[in-house]
């Protein structure tokens, strides 16, 4: 396995129309996401606006959390969800995606048929152990506090990228709330 830390100086800042996007990292190095020919991206952007429409992404599925507040979303005039702190909605990128409230949130983006994948979070007082079955690549990014994953140390804001995943576990150590991504591709 090969672990790569991951920091600001590492993330590709952009605007979009409601607020900034960092993007954490994407699949096949060197992808442009303005292209739309990634097979997966990870990143995390602010809400700066009251109410705000979401990008389509057609060819893509999406995997959503928020960091600190409570969202509303609505996908092509729907129901409205509520999406909690931490909580974990998935849902098709090509939908028109209309949301409520401020927030920072965590995306994955998965190309459809091409890739699958999916998040969790881990809320971590200690030592976890987090099984590292299945998943080519994993991304493990600190929201909060700080934790060591692979020997390396981490604080708010960064991420952990752990390639050519084995059948293994790995241990996750420290004090904080993290968000896990798991990518693999078809």
């Amino acid at each position: 396995m090969r672990f790569t830390h991951l920091t600001s100086k590492d993330y590709v800042v952009s605007q979009w129309s409601g607020g900034k996007t960092i993007q954490v990292a994407i699949a096949p190095e060197g992808a442009v996401y303005a292209d739309r020919d990634f097979l997966w991206r990870v990143s995390s952007a602010t809400a700066d606006l009251d109410e705000s429409d979401y990008t389509p992404l057609p060819d893509y599925e999406r995997w959503l959390s928020v960091f600190d507040q409570p969202i509303w979303l609505q996908h092509d005039g729907g129901e409205i969800i509520t999406l909690y702190p931490y909580g974990i909605h998935c849902f098709d990128g090509g939908a028109a995606t209309h949301s409520w409230g401020r927030c920072v949130d965590f995306n994955l983006m998965l190309r459809k048929g091409k890739a699958e994948g999916s998040i969790q979070a881990v809320l971590l007082s200690g030592e976890q152990t987090l099984p590292a079955r299945g998943p080519d690549t994993m991304l493990l990014y600190c929201g909060e506090g700080s934790g060591v994953l692979g020997g390396i140390a981490l604080k708010a804001e960064e991420a952990v990228l752990v390639q050519d995943v084995k059948d293994d576990t790995l241990t996750l150590t420290g004090s904080g709330k993290f968000m896990l991504a798991r990518m693999k591709g078809k």
